[in-house]
């Protein structure tokens, strides 16, 4: 070779490497951190369910990461109906009746309940005690007692377990959510419907796993990072449904792009990332294709799934749904749908239970407002899922991200509660809780447990129970560590199941 040719090679050579990126180091080398990661997300399923024969090998799973898998042990559950009231709704005015608050109404609280070292989000030592206004029966077998605000909820007490020793770490309203949504307070964790949807994959072909449903005057705080799906492929993400125009954004085809054209464009572009799924293993890629797949068949399905003018006018009725409409009613039907169709988790969030003492936020009108809005609804879910033979394989869950405190708190002439992380009430139903079940108590002005105390991850872990899953082994490997819903903490509740 002679000098000319050498400078010629010499200079190809260096245009060449000039050219790579950082994405074709990833790709093509051989022993790199590309390749790296591809070996630990083909090794991730050791720490993970068992796949079924319908899901396959690790690379069936790529392909069709929605596809339905086996549980760690028998499952008593399928799908999950989360109805999460933003805010913190007051257990003192719907759950838990105190008399004793009254006994002690507008008086300072007392040290013994009130340490020096206690602190809440906006009120200081010195706050009085509010006894709560509000009336409570007696219903059912046991005789629970349950708020007047809530007579739909007292006639249907008998089916739900009411957990009154719930606790959480973070009294903030978006860490508190993300907490209770997530297992962590910070966004980047999955959300528990993507872990869920992660672990038992789907039984919907044309619809998404995980499907999140908003009413009310404005969106939870935290946003869209409480049903993120994460660290996790985003095939598991909660997809949110609108409940007017198109039910997803950019769903319906172009104008004059018809089915034929839409079909050859969906084959060309599917065939082009399957290569690409081929050379690089990358899960993302196929979460891609799933989508394309996914909104071609949900062109059909979404509009079909979103006409409650199907139901009959006695089902609209019991709900209060109206077609037409967005509200906590119209998506309470909607998750019965659903979940018929084989969809694994469906949240509503129902928003603006920040009861401080606001012109819109407090314990008087605005409140018996919202519980008009929920408990109708709510109980016609529960009824109508009763009936359908599907609540046995259900797991409803209606509560908020935490509690309010006894004390009282002022603004404007308007009373309100602050937040409260020691001791709130939430209630679940079916997928094997058991029925008619009152557990858990607190001191006799409400400030911390006594007895029965449930922590946020004693939640989670019991609920992934349900669902055939030991919550230590359902897991992802994710910057060199394993992580897990209920990170390193959480012990399945028994004593709450039937």
């Amino acid at each position: 070779m002679n000098a000319d040719e050498k400078r010629k090679l010499h200079h190809a050579e260096q245009d060449f490497l000039l050219s790579r990126t950082r994405r074709h180091f990833f790709q093509d080398c051989a022993l790199g951190v590309g390749s790296l990661a591809l070996a630990n997300l083909m090794a991730r399923d050791t720490a993970q369910a068992s796949p079924s024969a319908k899901a396959g090998s690790h690379q069936d799973r790529v392909l069709d990461p929605l596809a339905p898998r086996r549980s760690h042990h028998t499952a008593r559950a399928k799908n999950v109906i989360y109805l999460f009231m933003a805010g913190g709704p007051s257990q003192f005015e719907l759950f838990s009746h105190k008399p004793a608050l009254r006994k002690w109404d507008s008086k300072p609280a007392p040290d013994s309940f009130f340490p020096k070292e206690k602190s809440f989000a906006f009120i200081s030592k010195g706050a009085k005690i509010l006894g709560s206004k509000r009336d409570f029966q007696r219903h059912g077998k046991n005789g629970t007692e349950i708020s007047e605000l809530l007579p739909h909820l007292g006639s249907a007490v008998d089916d739900v377990c009411l957990l009154h020793g719930m606790t959480t770490d973070v009294f903030n309203h978006g860490p508190a959510k993300l907490f209770m949504n997530t297992g962590f307070q910070a966004p980047g964790r999955p959300s528990m419907g993507s872990w869920v949807t992660y672990g038992l994959g789907s039984e919907s072909s044309d619809l998404p796993g995980f499907v999140v449903l908003q009413s009310g005057p404005r969106g939870p705080r935290a946003g869209n990072a409480l049903w993120s799906s994460g660290f996790l492929p985003t095939s598991y993400q909660g997809v949110p449904f609108r409940g007017t125009g198109d039910p997803i954004l950019n769903l319906a085809s172009p104008e004059g792009f018809d089915a034929g054209r839409q079909r050859d464009f969906f084959d060309l572009v599917g065939s082009l990332n399957r290569q690409r799924l081929e050379t690089t293993g990358d899960p993302e890629i196929a979460t891609r294709i799933n989508a394309y797949e996914m909104a071609y068949r949900m062109q059909t399905s979404a509009p079909e799934l979103m006409d409650i003018h199907q139901e009959s006018a006695a089902t609209l009725e019991r709900y209060g749904a109206e077609p037409g409409g967005n509200s906590f009613a119209n998506n309470c039907l909607l998750a019965r749908r659903l979940v018929e169709r084989g969809v694994r988790f469906v949240q509503l969030y129902h928003t603006d239970w920040d009861d401080h003492g606001n012109p819109n936020e407090n314990l008087g009108e605005p409140l018996e407002k919202r519980c008009r809005e929920v408990d109708r609804p709510a109980i016609a879910l529960l009824r109508d899922l009763k009936q359908r033979g599907l609540l046995e394989d259900t797991i409803v869950i209606f509560g908020g991200e935490f509690g309010r405190t006894p004390m009282g708190e002022e603004r404007k002439a308007l009373i309100g509660r602050d937040h409260h992380i020691d001791a709130f009430s939430l209630w679940l139903a079916g997928g094997g809780f058991q029925p008619g079940l009152e557990y858990g108590k607190t001191d006799e002005l409400g400030f911390a447990v006594t007895e029965g105390k449930i922590h946020v991850h004693d939640l989670h872990a019991t609920l992934l129970h349900q669902l055939g899953f030991d919550h230590e082994k359902l897991t992802f490997r994710f910057q060199g560590r394993d992580f897990r819903l209920t990170d390193v903490h959480g012990h399945v509740k028994e004593e709450i199941l039937g």
